[in-house]
């Protein structure tokens, strides 16, 4: 099974993309929205992905790999690479 995580907020477009594609894909994920504090979970996230300047939504974890946003997950899933980080 895979472990799949999305940090979000809901009146991002490309958290719904992101969510789409996964879906489009047959994926499970675990969606947390960070619209409740969002400063502290940017820096935090920004933090635990070594991620300079902003920080920006969605973030995705797959399997413990973080692979970035919806352009990240989109080049991969038109690449044909999703496999590779897929259990």
């Amino acid at each position: 099974m895979n472990d799949i995580e999305i940090f979000t907020i809901p009146t991002c477009p490309f958290c719904q993309k992101a969510k789409a594609l996964l879906t489009d894909n047959y994926l499970d994920y675990n969606e947390f929205d960070i619209s409740h504090d969002e400063d502290k979970y940017r820096k935090q996230l920004g933090e635990a992905f070594d991620i300079k300047g902003r920080v920006t939504v969605p973030q995705i974890v797959i399997n413990g790999k973080h692979i970035g946003g919806y352009s990240e997950l989109k080049e991969i899933v038109n690449n044909g690479r999703l496999n590779s980080y897929l259990k």
